[in-house]
């Protein structure tokens, strides 16, 4: 037994290294201690416990618990005998040092790290809270450089939204009243649907489209009948601007723009000298089998919920309710072995849409049970207690209603989450 944040490791001599495994049957060992002059010191029994001995090398103390006197004795006897036979020479005792030194920054490094793991179906935000620690972090922020960049997806964004909004209108029966925007629809489901393709005259016509009564109405049929982005109407609202020559991306501009999340991505972003690792992973089904690689040394689980989609289906499964799918994977996910002793951090998140869409489709829709009305703190309760009961893991769930797109609302949030992650590392340390 190893005393460090109350774990257990089961210890085996095997020649001259001795490897801990986190249990008895695992097969992998989570550790190994190469025995040597230069990296562990004799090991003496101690009178105050029974059977229990010391190994102390450079880095730490191990109290090793054994089965009986004889094999303490034996344990201790092999040891020492090993760490006397290694008798360095100088220059293997200057790497020796060289190498304990770097072990050290190393350790230091990563006792200042934190990684956390985003997770969550797709579309739930959360690539938009990755790009907040961005802004949120020490001497954070984008440059300028860094907002044009966004150009091009902004654009993507305003074209592809516009040719969805064309095509559900006239599967809806709903024809444009402008005689000229018939031409335009026309027009606009020719052009690609690359952010490359944008000129000013895309822009005028996505404006003069969104303009008409035809394109209002469809708009209203949206989670309904098809699928549209969030952020679809903020866009289609600001395209004169992205129509200036000299536009610039904002950050309501870049926290908005979607793209969807494929692979890994990682970075670390820096608060008041802790760092934080953080990995974002796409949600969607076939993203997932990849979360696996991810999963290795997590301090926290950061999981987000889409509050507003309890009336949506999946894009990749026009079957399955998003919110059921989300409470589905929220209970894989934290009764995970893995995560049984990891702090979980549950982002119930576009708490502006919800609070919006709940005075127009009763949450019922979703869970028949609810009987709350449009009433947005029982609504809002109700689905975090849906959530809540799906964790059977022994570990804590901290819940924070969220909008992602608002820096201020993830400021403040965030600012709490800080405090109650590092609560649990100095607890678990000591």
């Amino acid at each position: 037994q190893r005393r460090v944040r109350g774990k257990k490791r089961w210890f085996v001599l095997e020649g001259k290294t001795i490897s801990y495994y986190q249990e008895q049957s695992d097969g992998t060992p989570k550790g190994m201690i190469f025995l040597g002059a230069h990296l562990a010191k004799k090991s003496d029994p101690i009178s105050k416990f029974k059977h229990v001995f010391r190994l102390i090398t450079r880095k730490r103390t191990y109290y090793i618990v054994t089965a009986d006197e004889n094999t303490m004795n034996r344990w201790i006897e092999l040891i020492n005998a090993l760490v006397e036979e290694a008798v360095p020479d100088p220059e293997e005792a200057k790497r020796s040092k060289m190498i304990d030194k770097q072990l050290h920054d190393d350790v230091m490094k990563s006792s200042r790290e934190v990684k956390l793991l985003l997770l969550g179906t797709g579309e739930s935000g959360k690539s938009t809270i990755f790009k907040q620690m961005k802004i949120l972090q020490v001497n954070g922020g984008y440059s300028q450089e860094e907002l044009l960049v966004f150009k091009p997806t902004i654009y993507q964004n305003c074209i592809t939204q516009m040719k969805v909004l064309i095509n559900a209108a006239a599967k809806l029966g709903i024809e444009l009243v402008n005689e000229g925007n018939k031409e335009r629809a026309t027009a606009l489901l020719q052009v690609p649907s690359s952010g490359e393709a944008w000129r000013l005259e895309i822009g005028e016509m996505i404006e003069a489209l969104w303009a008409d009564p035809g394109a209002r109405e469809a708009f209203e049929h949206r989670d309904k009948h098809f699928h549209l982005n969030d952020t679809a109407q903020y866009f289609f609202d600001n395209i004169a601007r992205y129509c200036d020559e000299s536009f610039v991306p904002r950050y309501d501009d870049i926290l908005r723009a979607r793209v969807r999340s494929t692979g890994i991505e990682e970075a670390i972003f820096k608060f008041e000298d802790l760092e934080f690792r953080m990995v974002d992973v796409g949600g969607q089904r076939s993203e997932r089998k990849k979360w696996i690689h991810c999963f290795d040394v997590v301090t926290a689980v950061l999981f987000c919920v889409g509050l507003s989609e309890y009336d949506q289906t999946l894009r990749e499964d026009d079957t399955q309710n998003r919110m059921k799918e989300s409470l589905l994977l929220f209970d894989e996910i934290s009764n995970m072995s893995w995560f049984k002793d990891t702090t979980f951090i549950l982002f119930l998140n576009k708490v502006d849409l919800f609070k919006e869409k709940i005075h127009r489709v009763d949450l019922s829709v979703c869970f028949p049970e609810y009987k709350g009305g449009a009433n947005y703190d029982l609504a809002s309760s109700f689905v975090k207690e849906r959530f809540l009961e799906q964790n059977k893991a022994p570990h804590l769930i901290y819940t924070h209603f969220t909008c992602a797109i608002n820096t201020e609302n993830i400021a403040f949030v965030w600012k709490v989450c800080r405090e109650n992650i590092i609560r649990e590392i100095i607890s678990g340390i000591f």
